[in-house]
């Protein structure tokens, strides 16, 4: 019986810890005494902290993926207009059950030890340029420009969210 990968729950221990006590909480051993696994664990899954980054970066984006074509679809075929309701569950989604891993996901991007590659991927983890493309595709002169307008809104308001702690009114977010 092969044995069972543990990177799953490694991502989510390293979501966890970046979303509550920022990047620097992210370390093998502390992933390691999160999870009450054995000392070395996290190394042997993930040798090197940019590695464990980019595992993140693609853990998050597999959940942006599975969450966003779950809600999509639910749009009937043909009924393009409710893709703004799709968007705006998605947005509930991310700054509520999501939330943590848009904090560690704004920790992780502030890191000095994030590359280039694991910023890249940190930056393009929960939205979908090609899918924003495609969104707009629908006739208009510029898709691409409607699609970046899109989607540096929407990081905008998890900007607003995760790191002003403000609602979308610009009122505090109750405490939880």
């Amino acid at each position: 019986m092969p044995r069972r990968s543990r990177r799953p729950e490694i991502c989510d221990a390293a979501i966890a810890l970046a979303a509550k006590g920022g990047s620097h909480a992210i370390t093998h051993q502390g992933i390691d005494a999160y999870l009450g696994i054995a000392r070395g664990s996290t190394s042997y899954y993930f040798r090197t902290r940019a590695e464990l980054i980019a595992a993140v970066a693609d853990h998050i984006a597999a959940q942006s993926r599975a969450t966003f074509n779950e809600l999509l679809a639910q749009v009937p075929e043909g009924q393009a207009d409710l893709h703004s309701d799709v968007i705006e569950q998605y947005m509930r989604v991310l700054l509520g059950e999501r939330s943590a891993a848009c904090r560690a996901r704004m920790a992780l991007l502030l890191d000095a030890d994030c590359g280039d590659a694991q910023r890249r991927a940190l930056a393009d983890c929960l939205f979908s340029r090609e899918a924003a493309i495609a969104l707009f595709d629908d006739g208009r002169d510029d898709p691409a420009a409607a699609a970046t307008a899109l989607i540096d809104s929407l990081e905008g308001a998890i900007v607003r969210h995760t790191i002003f702690a403000l609602d979308g009114d610009g009122g505090p977010i109750p405490a939880r």
